[in-house]
């Protein structure tokens, strides 16, 4: 009984410090100045930058789970934030059954706001988790999240550890 009872602690102690010990990817590319970590391997690229393109994209497992899309936006130097997501507001807001969300502050290793909202796409309910992170006055990075509203959701805190670990490459 006693030696089930110690197997059977040491099978869950197993159980619970395996994720410890998960491997995460750190995606750098010479053609982008920043990095982030991707906490799964689930996470798999399908864009790669170029010295044309600078876009990044990854899907969790397939598109319709969730899609990263990372982008650069050039501001003026007087420019708030809120002015940046609203423009980009204004672009979704023509998606059918579009609905804004709130926005929230962010912060990691740069500073911002989230900006949520919801839509349909073929008959299913999409959402959309859009992180808008300040590089500097004249620089802000926008880590586009979409995908199925339910499993988007079930993946948010892969999301914000993502853009948690967005960072800019030290100058050399």
């Amino acid at each position: 009984m006693n030696l089930t009872k110690v197997l059977f602690a040491v099978a869950i102690g197993l159980l619970v410090t395996f994720p410890a010990f998960a491997q995460t990817e750190t995606f750098s590319d010479a053609n982008v100045d920043y990095t982030f970590s991707l906490p799964e391997a689930t996470w798999k690229q399908t864009v790669k930058p170029s010295t044309t393109s600078p876009n990044v994209e990854y899907v969790y497992g397939d598109r319709s789970n969730g899609r990263l899309e990372v982008r650069r936006i050039l501001i003026q130097a007087d420019d708030m934030l809120a002015d940046v997501i609203k423009t980009v507001e204004q672009s979704l807001q023509f998606q059918p059954g579009y609905v804004a969300g709130k926005q929230e502050e962010f912060k990691g290793s740069l500073g911002g706001k989230v900006f949520n909202y919801e839509y349909i796409n073929s008959g299913r309910n999409m959402s959309g988790r859009f992180y808008f992170l300040k590089a500097d006055d004249k620089t802000v990075y926008v880590l586009r999240f979409t995908g199925q509203r339910d499993k988007l959701r079930s993946v948010r805190n892969q999301t914000d550890s993502i853009a948690r670990t967005f960072s800019l490459k030290k100058s050399k």
